[in-house]
């Protein structure tokens, strides 16, 4: 569990049995403290935490060694970078608790967020059919149906012209059960990370898979990367490009290459 160190003013304790904490992390050490320092700040105690590290150099794993013997989590590591999907595999692999609380290391929750993680538990104990609940993105998911609590329900359109509905599930901070894997598969190993996180998205979204989504979805969480510790996801020029030609003949592409996935891959 987190444990917090001393200070002037103690913060309101919030247990959550049942959830373990899944960090991944790959050389961004500092931002892994301070992922923990924020929540043990928020007075956030987890029945597990588990730290996944993915072969990260060396003066990361000095750190790493100090804050597991300061915060006391299971700490999984590999001798070799092996990517985002070996490296998620494995840290969930060591969850045993109903739900997982999926972060990556360079996000930092907000105080808001402690109390919509209990209300999302509550949501998921009360209809079995949630599979996630996803606290952050980048923009609105499209098509969404009011819920409770500023969440809503999340809907796939199969010929929306929205394409990015295709992002029900994602990588971002999320509320998942323990039997996510089960129902959805292993994420794909040895491929980038963001086609790692699209493969499970078809995946999700081929079995059916349902979801809350939390409208306000920047009130909860931050992302943050610096020169000191840069993202390390790297994407394709086009895929990030504001040409007004590129982006129409993107889009129409990952429109019609998202339907057929969906449809008929296999």
């Amino acid at each position: 569990m987190i444990t917090n160190e001393r200070s002037v003013s103690t913060p309101v304790s919030h247990t959550f049995s049942g959830v373990t904490l899944l960090i991944t992390h790959y050389n961004r050490s500092q931002s892994l403290q301070r992922l923990l320092t924020t929540f043990a700040g928020l007075g956030c105690h987890f029945e597990a935490i588990v730290v996944s590290d993915d072969g990260s150099r060396a003066e990361h794993q000095a750190l790493l060694a100090e804050l597991q013997h300061q915060y006391g989590y299971q700490l999984i590591t590999t001798p070799q970078n092996r990517g985002l999907g070996h490296n998620l595999n494995k840290g969930q692999d060591a969850v045993q608790t109903r739900y997982t609380l999926y972060v990556q290391e360079d996000f930092v929750p907000k105080p808001l967020f402690v109390q919509r993680l209990h209300e999302s538990l509550a949501l998921m104990e009360q209809n079995p059919s949630l599979d996630i609940v996803r606290y952050y993105a980048y923009r609105l998911y499209p098509y969404r149906k009011p819920y409770a609590d500023g969440f809503s329900e999340m809907q796939f359109r199969p010929w929306g012209l929205k394409y990015f509905k295709v992002h029900y599930y994602s990588d971002h901070p999320h509320l998942r059960r323990q039997s996510f894997q089960q129902k959805f598969g292993r994420y794909a190993e040895g491929l980038a990370g963001d086609k790692t996180e699209y493969q499970m998205s078809i995946s999700f979204l081929r079995r059916k898979g349902k979801g809350l989504f939390y409208d306000d979805f920047k009130a909860l969480f931050e992302q943050k990367n610096d020169a000191v510790e840069p993202s390390t996801m790297q994407r394709a020029v086009l895929a990030q490009s504001d040409n007004p030609f590129i982006t129409v003949i993107r889009d129409v592409y990952r429109q019609i290459k998202f339907n057929y996935d969906i449809q008929f891959r296999r």
